[in-house]
């Protein structure tokens, strides 16, 4: 785990969202985890590759989210890929789901990290990118990059 500002220390990010979706909005909830669930994540056993929130019934559901069972957990460790229930208010409930209702809008989860102690997720509401937009990507990186280094070079001399 690694600690970040503002009192958050991150258990789990999902790297390939912000790459493959254009995040228009982020919103930040809780999770219903069991006690085993709590002690893997702490430990930085998570993986959230091909995870995704849904909505069902007036409830978000964070599904396919792999946490690795606790080494310790003995008879009472929990199924890693259940279904975690995520707590978000009503309001923004409601409002996600008309807005994932539209054409190629998904809630994508970003992280899950530890604030105050309680487990978070942080989700945000994308649409997939085409494969020129990840391309486009690619180039604005790498061109970033030879920036920096090229800076970095200047400055040593």
């Amino acid at each position: 785990m690694k600690k970040e500002a503002s009192d958050r220390l991150v258990a789990a990010t999902n790297r390939q969202a912000r790459y493959l979706y254009e995040i228009t909005d982020v919103f930040e909830g809780g999770l219903v985890l069991t006690g085993s669930e709590v002690k893997s994540l702490r430990t930085g056993q998570a993986n959230m590759r091909d995870a995704y929130v849904r909505i069902a019934n007036g409830e978000a559901f964070l599904i396919n989210c792999h946490i690795s069972p606790y080494e310790r957990g003995g008879y009472a460790n929990h199924e890693p890929l259940r279904t975690r229930k995520v707590l978000l208010h009503k309001d923004q409930i409601v409002r996600l789901a008309g807005q994932t209702a539209q054409k190629g809008m998904t809630l994508v989860p970003l992280s899950i990290y530890f604030k105050k102690g309680r487990a978070k997720i942080e989700v945000g509401l994308g649409k997939g990118k085409k494969v020129h937009d990840k391309r486009d990507a690619i180039r604005e990186r790498t061109a970033k990059r030879e920036v920096e280094q090229a800076v970095k070079a200047a400055t040593r001399r």
